[in-house]
């Protein structure tokens, strides 16, 4: 479990296509505090740390990405070079500063624009149709593992919906938000109580 506040930005060194995709990650965290086995949020994706140490090139953690990993997350996310939005789980007394994520990506949306807003930045998401009916303004969404508050929502004819987000400079900084462009996939994943309570809508 999650909290979407992002605590490092994290780089892959490299990819190796082995069963499943293993990929070095470089980062801030002291692999000394990573336990083998413990999960890391990697752009919204929970991944399992199966091996940590420091090089050269300074600290780093090891994933495996398997085939339904890569299959439900943005394409090109998981190639050498690629930045990460970072979050080790949620321990026992931690502040809950975002809200409950839980690393599961629920669908990937698209980038359909960027703007200013004062000193803000506004980015609209186009989210697919079975995630659209979990978005409300005012509520809750995490975006490439960020939690973030929806500004307004725009239901379109095909049953898909464009949401917009306010980006405040200090958000921009610490993430990898700062990438944001018309035409980029960003992995989604829906508030877990709208989750629940769209299930009980349906059970009537």
């Amino acid at each position: 479990m999650f909290t979407g506040i992002i605590t490092d930005i994290g780089t892959i060194r490299t990819h190796e296509q082995r069963g499943d995709l293993r990929l070095v990650i470089g980062t801030a965290y002291d692999p000394a505090t990573i336990a083998i086995g413990a999960s890391i949020a990697c752009s919204g994706a929970c991944l399992t740390v199966v091996d940590a140490g420091t090089d050269a090139a300074g600290h780093w953690f090891a994933i495996d990405a398997s085939a339904e990993t890569q299959a439900c997350t943005a394409p090109g996310m998981w190639t050498a070079g690629r930045r990460l939005n970072l979050e080790r789980a949620l321990k026992v007394g931690d502040e809950l500063g975002g809200h409950i994520v839980t690393g599961h990506v629920d669908g990937v949306g698209t980038v359909v624009g960027v703007g200013e807003s004062g000193d803000s930045w506004t980015v609209t998401i186009a989210a697919p149709a079975a995630i659209a009916p979990y978005l409300a303004a005012k509520g809750s969404v995490t975006v490439d593992g960020v939690s973030l508050t929806v500004n307004d929502v725009a239901d379109q004819p095909d049953g898909t919906a464009h949401f917009t987000l306010n980006i405040i400079p200090h958000t921009r900084a610490m993430t990898t938000l700062d990438e944001a462009a018309p035409g980029r996939p960003v992995n989604l994943e829906i508030d877990i109580l709208a989750r629940y309570l769209r299930r009980m809508q349906a059970r009537g």
